[in-house]
């Protein structure tokens, strides 16, 4: 496969990350608009060269991987040429399929691809929409390709990956209260870290139970995990992170018009 990418920063640099750590030998391009990582990731991977240019990349591939922000990606776009038989994955949050189109034009097989950054571990759900078997592979090679049925339910997987940052955050509040009582810094970031992860094993490792049931397992009656959790339902914590989703897929829903 020759594959390319218009935009060099952090999902470009998990993605040839994660390809790179399943054995592919794929040739890939990418744009030097990101110099300092396009380098790096050259210098790292015998398989990654860095193209003179956008047009350079296109040129060069035959899937093509759109990796710049939404706010500048008519801009970079509209300047490129791309050929009929380009196959064209888009990574461009919230940019609706259409308006994807309009840029790349005469290219007609255009994805949508939602990753986020633990593909470089070849960890990722990546929801793709329209299904299909190229951009499947791909992301197969990166953890799991999700097929999305519909341009809704694309956004609806789209939306689910605006809570990263809230995780994190969460997170830290964690480990913040820990500091406060007089644990050492670094010892209440790995406890939380490792809870964590020990806590998301134990989801995937277990598909035939519901998270409300795994959550029940863990919320002992009369214990302290039920007593926190009625206490944020009654301060709102959940309704204000569902608040948040809504606003979110609004603002999918109103770029799509």
């Amino acid at each position: 496969m020759r594959l390319g990418f218009v935009g060099t920063g952090a999902i470009t640099s998990a993605i040839v990350t994660g390809l790179n750590a399943a054995g592919g030998a794929d040739t890939i391009l990418v744009s030097p608009r990101n110099a300092e990582t396009a380098a790096a990731l050259a210098a790292k991977y015998p398989h990654v060269t860095v193209a003179a240019s956008n047009q350079a990349v296109l040129d060069g591939s035959d899937v093509v991987m759109i990796a710049v922000r939404p706010q500048v990606g008519t801009e970079v776009l509209s300047a490129l040429r791309f050929r009929a038989d380009h196959h064209v994955i888009s990574l461009m949050a919230i940019t609706p399929l259409n308006k994807v189109a309009e840029l790349v034009a005469p290219a007609t097989r255009i994805t949508r691809a939602v990753p986020i950054p633990i593909v470089a571990d070849r960890r990722g759900p990546t929801a793709i929409y329209p299904p299909d078997p190229v951009a499947a592979e791909i992301f197969n090679r990166l953890g799991t390709a999700i097929e999305a049925t519909s341009a809704e339910q694309f956004s609806v997987y789209s939306t689910a990956t605006a809570t990263m940052a809230p995780y994190f955050t969460f997170a830290e509040e964690i480990a913040g209260w820990l500091t406060r009582h007089g644990v050492p810094a670094a010892d209440a970031r790995r406890f939380v870290a490792t809870a964590f992860q020990g806590l998301g094993n134990i989801a995937v490792a277990t598909p035939e139970h519901s998270l409300a049931a795994l959550a029940g397992e863990f919320a002992t009656r009369g214990g302290i995990n039920e007593q926190v959790v009625a206490l944020m339902k009654e301060r709102g914590a959940f309704d204000a992170l569902s608040a948040g989703l809504d606003a979110v897929l609004e603002r999918m829903k109103t770029a799509a018009r």
